[in-house]
């Protein structure tokens, strides 16, 4: 029978296994802290208590880390949301509800302002934009779209086109989001800083305009 490893090559083993989650958290605090263009791999090594050379062993360059920053901190919201639509059981007014209250409470963690950050880049970095537009607001898109597309085909959101619609339904959270990390500080009126209010705003307007008009109603037009 093999000997057993020691505990200091066990501990090593566990260590290394964590390492590219290390390395991922710290870039993206430098990210968010700094910005794109200002940290540097080295920095992310230094923070993340790694060799300064280790972060080329997982990531190409820091494109490649800020892309598995994202693809770690945001994708899995996209796969619990998804998978949480396709069990649904309610209305999809219903399921509006629970999102846009959910969006909110997710826009209380670190990973919610990496939006911010790819706006403000967006113009120095348009690799960094693509891939933010293609992986990220095209699928959120596309989210928004099936859950139109749920509410049609059952009756309760009125024909429309579903594509614009989509776009003009996550418009206003990623507006929360951008304020919420830059101008939200700086409202005079503290009930006016205050997310859940803008929510049920958002909510009261955006639902009344996809509501499928009363048969009754229908009848007579």
């Amino acid at each position: 029978m093999p000997d057993a490893a020691p505990p200091s090559a066990t501990r090593r083993s566990r260590r290394k296994e964590a390492r590219p989650a290390e390395v991922i958290e710290a870039a993206r605090d430098l990210f968010m802290s700094r910005g794109y263009a200002a940290t540097k791999l080295e920095d992310v090594a230094r923070k993340a208590g790694v060799s300064v050379g280790l972060p080329y062993l997982y990531f190409e360059n820091k494109e490649g880390l800020f892309k598995a920053v994202v693809r770690e901190s945001i994708l899995p919201q996209f796969r619990m949301g998804e998978e949480m639509l396709d069990s649904f059981t309610g209305s999809s007014e219903e399921f509006l509800r629970f999102l846009a209250h959910k969006f909110w409470e997710m826009e209380q963690s670190p990973n919610a302002g990496l939006s911010k950050l790819v706006i403000a880049e967006a113009g120095n970095f348009p690799d960094i934009a693509r891939f933010y537009m293609e992986e990220v607001v095209l699928r959120g898109r596309r989210f928004f779209a099936r859950i139109l597309h749920r509410g049609i085909d059952r009756g309760e959101f009125r024909p429309m086109d579903v594509e614009q619609m989509a776009r003009v339904a996550a418009a206003p959270l990623t507006m929360l989001s951008l304020w919420n990390r830059s101008l939200r500080p700086y409202e005079p009126d503290p009930a006016h800083a205050a997310g859940e209010p803008y929510i049920d705003a958002y909510l009261d307007l955006i639902l009344h305009g996809l509501r499928a008009a009363p048969k009754d109603a229908q009848r007579h037009d």
